[in-house]
């Protein structure tokens, strides 16, 4: 690396060291908070206000993760999350495959009027609150599907599924055809196999999103039990107001000022934990997916 380094002339070094800087202080502003909030999470609420962080063993506690764990709208958040962003994907991923094939045939009849048609609503939409009586009109509210199937289409990703469609060789479809297969054929058992980077992209974009969102939770669900854990993690991070239940046995406001503050830290952490299992698992397929799509406009 050195050597190749003092090939390259002054302007290059210079060039390649400011990108090399820029790169080490991007890694410290994900990785420096990142470690302040897990290190928060563990340590005692009494030691975190008074000295702030501290690497000392002894200062750590496990209480704040003890409270999050057997609290009861912790952990029904949990798994409505998971169901919600589970759900979400297979319904949103199917539903942009199945759009995106036929979009990626160049002999479908209108195709340039159906293109044109999906791009314009990426630009224009009703808004909220038409959004909200055609839920409502549907008896959405305060259903799952409320948060399910609105914006299960997304146009953003169905151009990319069409564009990773058309660069697969056609030589695949026409040596299908030799052997009989119809377009649904060819489809689930040539394509689909073939395309699983693509797959793979889309349910871990589509997961992170909904496993992130809030927003159409705190508009469409009234039920208490029906939210997802982010909405719960809103209301201790922002509102400061974590569920009574995780600090009924504080009496002092100060105390439970201090617990508060530390369970905001460990909600943080085990909220995460589900995206952070993912990516190891989904990053070869990130990778390719996303070169392979972006090659053929």
């Amino acid at each position: 690396m050195n050597k190749k380094f003092s090939k390259l002339s002054k302007k290059d070094q210079i060039i390649l060291g400011l990108g090399y800087l820029l790169m080490g202080l991007f890694a410290l502003a994900i990785i420096v908070p990142l470690i302040f909030v897990i290190i928060a999470s563990f340590m005692d609420p009494n030691v975190l206000n008074s000295k702030g962080i501290s690497f000392n063993v002894a200062h750590w506690s496990l209480d704040g993760y003890h409270r999050v764990l057997e609290n009861k709208m912790i952990g029904k958040g949990f798994l409505n999350s998971i169901l919600y962003s589970v759900s979400f994907s297979m319904l949103s991923v199917g539903v942009t495959l199945f759009a995106a094939y036929p979009l990626s045939k160049l002999d479908l009849a209108g195709r340039r009027f159906f293109n044109t048609f999906f791009v314009i609503t990426m630009f224009f939409g009703g808004g909220l609150m038409p959004t909200y009586l055609l839920i409502n009109k549907l008896h959405m509210v305060n259903t799952i599907w409320a948060i399910i199937v609105p914006n299960a289409v997304n146009v953003w990703n169905i151009i990319l599924a069409r564009t990773y469609f058309q660069s697969v060789p056609g030589e695949l479809r026409e040596a299908s055809s030799v052997d009989g297969a119809s377009d649904v054929l060819h489809f689930y058992r040539i394509l689909m196999p073939v395309c699983k980077p693509i797959i793979a992209v889309l349910i871990l974009w589509q997961f992170v999103g909904m496993w992130n969102s809030y927003f159409d939770a705190m508009i469409y669900l009234e039920d208490s039990w029906l939210q997802p854990l982010q909405l719960v993690l809103r209301s201790i991070l922002i509102q400061n107001t974590p569920d009574p239940g995780m600090v009924a046995d504080i009496q002092s406001a100060a105390e439970m000022s201090k617990l508060a503050e530390l369970l905001k830290y460990s909600t943080i952490v085990v909220s995460s934990l589900p995206l952070l299992i993912m990516y190891p698992f989904f990053q070869k397929y990130f990778d390719s997916g996303v070169m392979v799509g972006s090659i053929k406009g």
